[in-house]
């Protein structure tokens, strides 16, 4: 991009512009913001894309949506797609808006639009592309970001987000759209004509007893305090937890109401404790057994659990090996194991994982950062007859897949999957954090870190891409005082994975360092583990730590 070239866009939406209340916020621009708002375009990669709400090319608002749409409408025609899509949307700032914008698009280029009728889960979007055989869906979110971003999800017919291949494609057709004159303006006459319509109500129940379907107890015994955290949960998962027995549920009341602004957790993500405070409080005053959070598109889901010394609040990485232990566990109890059972996780969640899995004698298939990775194995697994041998996918990040109905992360079924796990151990006279305990003495401590960087706006881009560049070319000799034995660079070495910006070190110890940048965020991640006492792994933490602290710190 020319140095000047953000101005040429900054001068096109100043003649085109025609929303009121972006066209105020345009023309209150400084000279620093304008280049902000205009120095790059938004274009969908494979986990979509997110951006802060306002006007420019580089924020999310009705004209980049209406340019996005536009493009992935040209390659479903290009493509000869299925010439139907589902859009769905969270409880974020515009959501809706820009849910209508997106259908209106798509009907304006011939496409059927079936939009839910309120807001609905990620994994509910993901189930209805595949239920309705839509060519393509759309899911209008940024999961669990704070209040001022908002995103855009793109899934394949499978259900699953879009690969490395079609998000490229797509890209270059989004390149060739303008942002003006897409028709994103005519919902209600759409809506009248048959070009777009509501998703039927039969489709919910089709999802909620394909979850059900692998469901094996009830759960009376066990006292739940949920909370949507002003998402997308809020009616569907109590819903499925009263059907499952249910009886002592509590709900953080307010936390219940679908707002964007998120006024009781301004960061609501499951993985932050701050997040769940309320949901503690309620679930204290309670006496619940268990607190289950999920994020505003409720495709994560955050879990505390009530012992003798207060709640403990579950990382990502230990809900995942007590699921991955109980499923397969249940399976074997039940005579119900499949002949070559299959756990799929990332290449940044436990490796308790690959221990418990050896002990029932299933596979785990490790894949990329990113969901749709574990979708496309669960694909794969369908096109061998083997679905069935699908018994759970799973990321640190607080993403479980436990029904192959769906072909992304699910926190509605992995909550009822969690409440039935608490009664199933409540019975035995155990709480989570026992068996928890129980799998760390059986397999050794495993524990992990994740650490986060921020690269914001124009200038963090560079940085990000110029450190990871010269992490490659200048990989340390030592991390955290221990000598490095290896490295794998993602990008170049033969994996047997996609290629991707992801660079590991092994050191003589056996722990391990994972870098990577996001691919939503201007983040880059370093992903810490070890394995041994609590002592050791508390002090090999710390100077990993510190050693990645001089390596990322801007």
């Amino acid at each position: 991009m020319r140095n000047d070239e953000y101005l040429f866009r900054y001068e096109e939406w100043k003649k085109n512009l025609t929303d009121e209340k972006l066209k105020y916020e345009l023309f209150s621009l400084n000279a620093y913001d304008i280049k902000e708002r205009f120095y790059r375009e938004l274009s969908v990669g494979t986990g979509g894309l997110r951006g802060i709400l306002g006007v420019g090319t580089a924020c999310l608002n009705v004209y980049t949506v209406s340019k996005i749409t536009a493009g992935i409408a040209v390659y479903m025609r290009k493509k000869g797609l299925t010439p139907k899509v589902a859009v769905s949307y969270d409880s974020r700032i515009n959501s809706d808006l820009f849910a209508r914008t997106a259908a209106s698009v798509f009907a304006s280029h011939g496409i059927m639009a079936l939009i839910t009728h309120e807001l609905m889960p990620t994994p509910f979007l993901s189930y209805a592309v595949r239920s309705e055989s839509c060519g393509m869906g759309v899911m209008i979110t940024a999961s669990h970001n704070p209040a001022e971003y908002n995103g855009y999800k793109v899934y394949g017919a499978d259900g699953c987000q879009i690969t490395d291949t079609v998000a490229g494609e797509i890209a270059a057709e989004i390149s060739a759209c303008g942002y003006f004159g897409n028709g994103g303006e005519n919902f209600d006459a759409f809506l009248l004509d048959g070009s777009i319509r509501y998703v039927e109500e039969n489709v919910e129940e089709g999802y909620l007893k394909s979850i059900k379907s692998r469901l094996t107890r009830e759960i009376g015994n066990v006292s739940v305090t949920y909370t949507p955290l002003h998402g997308t949960g809020r009616r569907i998962i109590p819903k499925l937890l009263r059907e499952r027995g249910a009886v002592s549920l509590r709900l953080v009341e307010s936390q219940m109401s679908a707002d964007g602004n998120f006024p009781t957790c301004p960061y609501p993500n499951p993985e932050k404790s701050e997040a769940l405070k309320l949901g503690v409080e309620t679930a204290s005053k309670t006496d619940s057994d268990i607190l289950v959070a999920t994020d505003p598109d409720a495709d994560r889901i955050g879990v505390a659990v009530r012992t003798e010394g207060g709640y403990v609040l579950l990382s990502g990485n230990e809900t995942g090996t007590l699921l991955c232990d109980y499923v397969l566990s249940q399976l074997k109890e039940n005579g119900k194991m499949p002949e070559r059972p299959v756990v799929c996780k990332t290449i940044v969640t436990t490796d308790m994982i690959k221990e418990i899995c050896n002990e029932y004698g299933a596979e785990t298939v490790e894949v990329l950062t990113g969901f749709k990775y574990i979708g496309e194995t669960v694909g794969k697994l369908e096109k061998e007859n083997r679905l069935s041998d699908f018994v759970l996918g799973l990321e640190e990040s607080y993403g479980y897949l436990v029904n192959p109905c769906v072909r992304d992360k699910d926190a509605v079924s992995a909550s009822a999957v969690v409440c039935e796990m608490a009664s199933y151990y409540k019975e035995r006279g155990k709480t989570l954090v026992d068996v928890l305990r129980g799998l760390d003495e059986k397999y050794g401590l495993f524990e992990s870190k994740l650490t986060a960087y921020s690269y914001p706006g124009a200038s963090g881009a560079e940085k990000m891409k110029n450190l990871i560049d010269r992490l490659r070319c200048n990989a340390p000799e030592r991390i955290g005082g221990e000598r490095i034995v290896s490295v794998t660079d993602y990008l170049y070495d033969n994996t047997g994975l996609p290629k991707s910006n992801v660079l590991s070190f092994v050191t003589e110890t056996g722990a391990k360092v994972i870098i990577r940048p996001s691919g939503t965020e201007p983040l880059v991640k370093a992903y810490l583990f070890t394995r041994g006492t609590a002592d050791e792994n508390a002090k090999r933490l710390f100077a990993f730590g510190r050693g990645v602290d001089a390596l990322l710190k801007d």
